[in-house]
């Protein structure tokens, strides 16, 4: 996949700050209470804290998809014309029957690390980095050239300036990669920031070079791997009920270029799932590892995170149609999870807690 096919040209949105604990869920809490918080006068108040942090907190929320900017359907003359609102799969992600409300799985930062890089990307920079960059060992200088040489490259993209270049690769460094102990400031920035606990950037003990972290991660729960690569499917509109992983790892932009894993690493890391769940299964029809999954691949993707946090939202959705923002108990909704769907969670739910279903 190319970047203009992945992401959008948007680059240093985020006021200079990377996300923080909380913010995530913090944007979902504030777009659920009101969908006009960002932009009302007393958001910093609302939200305890700075004015630019609002602005951020509103990009990482947009950026993790968890929230939505829509048309504000009473917008009037002096009135910012768009709104913004939690999106279904925050909903399912963090609402009072969500999959984890409060962050407290590790899991849920590999899920928000995918949303962060799934199409379409607001962070191309990012997505360069870790999509279309072949070196394991870098320097951020090498890495910058690489990306404004590949931005510039893109057609019917304005070329960014290379001050908003470096302050996404800034704040995407302070993101993932190892702090550097220089002052308490530094220190107490790089504590705040959760997805640093993913530890994909390190230093090489050789060289002292920023390295990525290849290969298979404790941390990466086998359903949330396995949803990343349905959730990727969904959204990249691929036809079929199966896909190589060969194919997965070559393609820029899917689950095993944003987790760092090549076929085999895949293959460990999908079993787990594969091996529990109805709707998945490994085939070998040509001597080549395939995954082969049953029904619509969005509605398999939030079946796999329900079975994983053992909890069934009231709208388990993923793909495209889980970044539409939330629906109203009043209105009709086109969500794919059909009641049949929602019966086999529930099922299993009960299965796991020594019940016998419903």
């Amino acid at each position: 996949m190319q970047l203009s096919e992945a992401a959008e040209p948007v680059f240093a949105r985020h006021e200079t700050f990377h996300p923080r604990y909380g913010w995530f869920r913090k944007a979902y809490v504030a777009a659920t209470a009101d969908p006009r918080v960002f932009a009302s006068e007393d958001a910093p108040v609302r939200l305890g804290v700075g004015k630019n942090m609002v602005r951020a907190i509103r990009f990482w929320g947009l950026a993790a998809k968890v929230v939505v900017e829509v048309p504000d359907p009473d917008a009037r003359s002096g009135r910012k014309p768009t709104i913004v609102m939690p999106t279904r799969f925050g909903e399912a992600l963090f609402g009072e029957d969500g999959w984890d409300p409060w962050m407290e799985d590790p899991a849920s930062l590999w899920l928000l690390h995918w949303r962060l890089l799934a199409r379409p990307c607001r962070l191309p920079v990012w997505w360069l980095a870790l999509c279309d960059f072949n070196a394991v060992e870098f320097e951020v200088e090498d890495l910058g050239r690489s990306v404004m040489t590949q931005l510039r490259s893109v057609p019917d993209w304005k070329e960014p300036s290379q001050s908003a270049v470096e302050k996404d690769l800034s704040a995407f460094m302070r993101t993932y990669g190892p702090t550097s102990r220089t002052s308490r400031a530094t220190v107490d920035d790089a504590a705040d920031c959760p997805l640093r606990e993913l530890r994909l950037v390190g230093r090489s003990e050789a060289t002292g070079a920023h390295r990525y972290k290849l290969g298979l991660k404790p941390t990466l729960a086998s359903a949330v791997a396995a949803h990343a690569v349905l959730d990727w499917i969904a959204r990249t509109g691929l036809t079929g009920q199966t896909i190589t992983l060969e194919r997965i790892v070559a393609e820029s932009g899917s689950p095993a270029s944003v987790f760092k894993l090549n076929a085999a690493d895949l293959f460990t890391a999908l079993t787990p799932a594969v091996e529990v769940a109805d709707s998945l299964d490994f085939t070998t029809p040509t001597g080549v590892p395939q995954l082969s999954w049953k029904g619509d691949a969005a509605v398999v993707a939030a079946e796999l995170l329900s079975e994983h946090y053992g909890v069934v939202p009231p709208d388990p959705i993923a793909g495209p149609l889980g970044d539409e923002p939330t629906v109203r108990a009043d209105e009709p909704s086109d969500n794919d999870v059909t009641e049949d769907v929602l019966t086999r969670l529930h099922v299993r739910q009960a299965r796991r807690d020594g019940g016998p279903g419903r």
